[in-house]
Parts: C-alpha cells; sequence; structure tokens
C-alpha cells in the first residue's frame, strides 16, 4: 500500500466505531500517577503584557523583524525513525499497520521488537552539531528549525519531564540543547518544532497485527495510543496538559526564537491549552527580549503565528498579503532519511527560494540526517551549492519584498489563480490534476525589491539579451542595470515602450538562475 502522509486513518473497525463513542472511553492516560514516566503538569502561567485570550494575541504579537530578513531556513528531522530508515518519518505508523510484514522480516515481530527498542540503536555516533551549524552557515540559511519531538514521541534533548529521551536513553545526549549551542556560535537563530500533538492517535494498530503498544511497562513511550486521526481533537485533557509541559520546558531549556507545532494542533478543541502555550511563550521571549514566533498551518492559531505552507504545490501562487509566512519543503524525496531516497538539486532548491522570496514569503528547507548523525554527501553538496549562489545572489534575497507583481514569463498568469492563496495539509479537498508543465524560457523572471533596488532573476540565461516587459518606458525610467556575481558587472541597456532591454554578458554554461539589480525611479524598488 503506498504511504499517504497527509491523509492516512487509523484502519481498524475500532477506530471508524471510536468516532461514535464517547471520547472518555478511549483517552489515554500515560504511565500510572507518580511513575516516572508518567504525564507531566504544566508550570503555572508566568506574568506579562500576554494572556492566555486570541484577543490577547491579537492585540500584541507582532512578526519578529529577524523572519522576515532571514528569508531561508534549515528544518530537520531525525529521530529513531532514520534507523529503520525505511518507508518515511512514520515508520511507527506503518510498523503496527501497513508495513508489519517488512517490519517482522527485517526486526522481527512487533511485539517482540517493537518501535521502543530502536532507541537502543539510536547511538548517534556521527552527530558532530557543530559542523552541522557550520554547513547551515555556509548554505546561507538564517534560521535552524530541528524537530525536538516527532509524532513518534521521542524527545531530542534532556527532558525532565520523562525518560524517554535522547538525554537518558539511546544516545545519553541532549542532542537539541548541543544543537542550539553550535548554531547560536555561526550566528544563527534556533527554533525548534514539535509534532507531539498527534502522538496520542498516531500509532493505533491494525486489527491482528501483534505489538507492545498496551503493555502497561511502556505506557509513558506509547500513550498508550487511542484509535482515531491526529486531527480529531480528541486527546485526553491529561495529554494536553503534558503537551504542555513538554513546550515550556523546551521554552525554557533553549530559547528557541521560533516554535513550529505541525497538523495536531489545528483542532479548535485544543484553543485553550495552545493559548496558554502561547502566552507563555511570548511573555518568556518578552522578558528575554528575544524576538520570537510560532509557525502553525491553516488557522491553528487564529493570531500570534506566522502562516506555514507544507511544500511548494501547496504553498501561495501569487503575492500573499501576510506580515509573515513560509514554505517548509524537503531536500529529498522523505523528510526522515530513508535507504534510497532521491534528492533534489541545488538549483531546483535555487529556484523555489526565489519564487517563495518573490511571493513574499520564506523558505524553510528540510534536510534528513541518518540515524549515525551524518547528514548525506549529495545533501551537503546541494546545501554547499546554494550558498555559493546566496554570495554572489543574496542582496536579492535576504531582508526582500514582493514587488507590484512577482514576476513575468509564459508560467506566470495575467491575473491571481483560483488556488493563489495556497493550500492545506491537514483538511484535504477534492484531488486536483496537476497544470501543465510550461518549459522554462529566457522570458521567465521573478522580482524582489530590496533597499528600493529592483531585482530581476532570469531563470534561464539568454543568448544574447534579457528582455523585461514589466519595465518598458511607461512603467518605470531605469538609470542602471548591474548583473550580480562575484564580481557585479555593469550591464548596457535600452527602455522600449514594450521592454527593458539588456545586453547580456557572455556567460559560461549554467543552468542557476542569474540577478540583474536595476536601479532607478519610481515605481522601482515600490514594496
Amino acid at each position: 500500500m503506498p504511504f499517504n502522509r497527509r491523509s492516512f486513518l487509523a484502519q481498524s473497525s475500532l477506530a471508524a466505531a471510536a468516532t461514535l463513542l464517547p471520547r472518555e472511553l478511549f483517552a489515554q492516560t500515560g504511565a500510572a500517577a507518580g511513575a516516572a514516566d508518567a504525564y507531566a503538569k504544566a508550570r503555572p502561567m508566568i506574568a506579562g503584557p500576554f494572556q492566555p485570550t486570541w484577543e490577547s494575541l491579537r492585540d500584541n504579537y507582532h512578526v519578529p523583524a529577524w523572519f522576515n530578513q532571514a528569508k531561508f531556513g534549515i528544518f530537520i528531522h531525525w529521530g529513531l525513525y532514520s534507523i529503520p530508515a525505511h518507508g518515511n518519518e512514520w515508520y511507527i505508523k506503518h510498523m503496527y499497520t501497513t508495513d508489519s510484514e517488512w517490519h517482522t522480516v527485517h526486526y522481527g515481530s512487533p511485539d517482540k521488537f517493537g518501535y521502543k527498542d530502536f532507541i537502543p540503536l539510536f547511538t548517534v555516533k556521527k552527530y558532530e552539531p557543530n559542523d552541522w551549524a557550520r554547513l547551515f552557515q555556509q548554505a546561507g540559511a538564517k534560521y535552524v528549525v530541528p524537530v525536538a519531538e516527532h509524532h513518534d514521541g521521542f524527545a531530542m534533548w534532556n527532558s525532565d519531564l520523562t525518560p524517554w529521551c535522547a538525554g537518558k536513553m539511546g544516545p545519553k545526549r541532549d542532542l537539541i540543547g548541543e544543537l542550539a549551542t553550535a548554531v547560536r556560535k555561526q550566528n544563527l537563530i534556533f527554533g525548534c518544532s514539535s509534532h507531539r500533538m498527534e502522538h496520542h492517535t498516531f500509532a493505533y494498530p491494525a486489527p491482528g497485527v501483534p505489538n507492545d503498544e498496551f503493555d502497561p511497562k511502556y505506557a509513558g513511550f506509547y500513550g498508550p495510543p487511542i484509535p482515531g486521526n491526529m486531527n480529531d481533537g480528541n486527546a485526553s485533557k491529561a495529554f494536553q496538559e503534558d503537551w504542555l509541559a513538554r513546550v515550556q520546558e523546551l521554552v525554557d531549556k533553549y530559547q528557541p526564537q521560533m516554535i513550529y507545532f505541525d497538523n495536531g494542533v489545528n483542532p479548535r478543541d485544543y484553543d485553550d491549552v495552545k493559548l496558554r502555550a502561547a502566552a507563555y511563550y511570548y511573555n518568556r521571549a518578552a522578558q528575554r527580549d528575544k524576538p520570537s514566533t510560532i509557525a502553525t498551518k491553516d488557522v491553528a492559531y487564529l493570531f500570534g503565528s506566522v502562516q506555514d505552507f507544507e511544500k511548494q504545490q501547496r504553498a501561495p501562487r501569487w503575492i500573499y498579503p501576510s506580515a509573515g509566512w513560509q514554505c517548509d519543503d524537503s531536500i529529498g524525496s522523505t523528510w526522515g532519511y530513508t535507504t534510497g531516497m532521491t534528492y533534489r538539486s541545488a538549483d531546483s532548491i535555487i529556484n523555489e527560494l526565489i519564487e517563495m522570496c518573490c511571493l513574499g514569503g520564506n523558505l524553510l528547507l528540510n534536510i534528513s540526517p541518518m540515524g549515525d548523525g551524518s547528514i548525506p554527501e549529495p545533501q551537503q553538496k546541494a546545501l554547499l551549492a546554494v550558498g555559493e549562489w546566496l554570495k554572489s545572489n543574496g542582496e536579492g534575497i535576504y531582508g526582500s519584498h514582493a514587488w507590484t507583481h512577482y514576476g513575468e514569463g509564459p508560467s506566470v498568469p495575467s491575473e491571481a489563480p483560483g488556488d493563489w492563496k495556497g493550500g492545506s495539509t491537514a483538511n484535504a479537498g477534492p484531488r486536483l490534476g496537476r497544470r501543465p508543465n510550461i518549459p522554462i524560457t529566457e522570458g521567465e523572471f521573478r522580482f524582489t525589491t530590496n533597499n528600493g533596488n529592483l531585482y530581476a532573476f532570469g531563470l534561464k540565461y539568454p543568448v544574447a539579451e534579457a528582455k523585461i516587459r514589466s519595465l518598458s518606458t511607461v512603467a518605470a525610467r531605469v538609470e542602471r542595470v548591474t548583473l550580480l556575481g562575484p564580481t557585479p558587472t555593469p550591464l548596457k541597456f535600452k527602455q522600449t515602450p514594450e521592454a527593458l532591454i539588456v545586453t547580456m554578458s557572455p556567460s559560461a554554461e549554467s543552468t542557476q538562475p542569474y540577478t540583474l539589480r536595476i536601479e532607478g525611479t519610481h515605481p522601482l524598488g515600490a514594496i
């Protein structure tokens, strides 16, 4: 059965029936009260300008300046699922449902070798956080967001709330804390991501699959799981309090300037606990004078969050009038490392970064370290190539804004398309056919503005001349055109009633976009 990452429902008949029964029958309780791995209690709220209400978030939250300046961040999916490296990062779900046969062949029956048994194998002997952070800096990224806890419920930090964490089991290292220190040494912004709210239903087993998930010894890790879907809003109050306690611990231990919550926080059922998390986080950030932000999808947070779109196909397709948004997308065919995964080219990543910036957003690019803590060579090469391009072309990216329109060329519609606002990962609509693929031509340009200049990114280097129809004599008065590169080069140009025509320098064969800095008078540089 093919994996469908965002629409996979619990497949047992019990799961279907559970929607008709009282939630209390399936409310997870975790380990017994008093046990070391019992669900934690949230900390008291702290004083500050933020109250746990939508009105307070609406009136007090502002997107931090660093976010729109940064434009390019690194997302990291790495955890226990990187050890089997099979299927995708949802391994815990599939080993107890659709892929139990593969797991049995390679590791044994799921009741004898359960997901918990990957913990001793997760020793991360090749994890060098300083090398990671140096690579991210060389890639031109400005913020770094590792997944601190994925849907599987294993905390990647040294937690005081649960022993089911990297600090006390497996590597017995504070993987998140070490990376936070290394990232800040490179003068990058540190954030983290919590997917824990999806844990409570995530790994409910299929009928007939032997499993270890309901053994009381492991209740603090598995939950145990309850039937349902991650967006049903049916997590118990005890689980919600534990979720909040873990968020507070991340805030207090690591001072992240972004906390990314995945889809599980979307239901309105969780508004109370979500608001308490936001108020705690933002009041703590105010105490430290560290501008910070939550990032969420859809309308999980009505206010107080930058909006995230998962993958480019769900991102806006027109200039999106928002104070701050990002698209998270992956460098490879899966989010977590898998054997045989394929990788995107640096050119593909650069094109996506340009596209997001021209639409007014950021790109949060996910990488997939191996289970031993090493970053595969193809991923490193792609990141370094992006960094080399940004060294010469970054002035049109960092701190940039969308222009009056985001681009021109055969692939750019004349007006906002019907799906201009992007799509949802939580609420699947009807399956839509893909648009026809339009070959990139020399007439394909994207635009940003920065410091009063207009930047035109040409997606294909022309043989002799670049013609930009948006900059005819009717539209603007151009005074200077410069080709960016290791040595910026002034170019000859002329304006006609039809276009700005730029005489291009001969170029070595390159498939990467090129950048023109265009200076002149209004409306050049208009936001």
